[in-house]
């Protein structure tokens, strides 16, 4: 059994953490690339917004509506923000199958013959020994790498911060 032993010391077990390892940065860095191209196609893609609108009821009950003109702003500053992924778990299983087998099978063939006589006697006896072995190894692996990827929410800091400065006069009340 010392040879199941070294089967199992035969996995390459340190390089395929490294390779994993590495895979999982070179695909976090590729995915981290991938959204911050998304935050500057949002931030470069403008639409015109109506930043206030106003409904005004008269003493006689008609209804009037009053917009302000329409102001371009990105994407991105109405709240559409690139989705950020992250790694959150990798696991390597490695499983193997070792299958030794070994028999050994000993035949004995004995005969013998005598004969009588009146003074004398002999015998002869033959003996036939046969040995066959038999060894049988069967060695199936497999392998399986499973990662889990987890949306995670943005930098802080990629929404710009939305100010209103309001310099209209001050409404009178009545």
């Amino acid at each position: 059994m010392a040879g199941v032993g070294q089967e199992l010391l035969a996995v390459p077990l340190p390089e395929m953490v490294l390779k994993l390892g590495l895979g999982i940065a070179e695909a976090q860095r590729a995915l981290d690339e991938n959204s911050v191209q998304t935050a500057q196609l949002l931030a470069g893609t403008t639409i015109p917004l109506v930043m206030a609108v106003t409904q005004t009821i008269s003493s006689t009950g008609a209804v009037s509506f009053a917009s302000s003109p329409p102001v371009d702003v990105s994407l991105l500053q109405i709240g559409l923000l690139p989705t950020f992924y992250q790694f959150s778990e990798a696991t390597i299983e490695v499983t193997m199958d070792i299958k030794t087998t070994s028999s050994q099978e000993t035949n004995i063939k004995v005969s013998a013959s005598a004969k009588v006589g009146f003074s004398c006697w002999s015998a002869s006896v033959n003996v036939d020994v046969a040995h066959n072995r038999k060894f049988g190894k069967e060695v199936r692996g497999t392998s399986r790498l499973f990662t889990k990827m987890v949306p995670v929410p943005p930098p802080p800091r990629i929404a710009p911060e939305f100010t209103v400065v309001d310099n209209r006069p001050p409404k009178e009340t009545p």
